[in-house]
């Protein structure tokens, strides 16, 4: 039976208020995992009000082994 490892990687959208996600900074980090045999699962974000967004929840997994 196959098993997995998760992982779980939170990007700030910059600032109380809410911003923009540094898109190289997410790229980076996508990159960084992927290289470490980390794949994309899912990723969400964590709402603030009235559309604006507090953080980007990333989540990864690979096999256990």
């Amino acid at each position: 039976m196959e098993q997995w490892e998760y992982k779980t990687l939170k990007l700030s959208t910059g600032g109380f208020f809410g911003g923009k996600v540094d898109e190289e900074e997410l790229e980076d980090e996508l990159n960084r995992f992927g290289r470490d045999g980390w794949e994309l699962a899912s990723s969400f974000d964590t709402s603030q009000a009235q559309g604006a967004s507090r953080e980007i929840i990333i989540m990864f997994k690979r096999r256990k082994g």
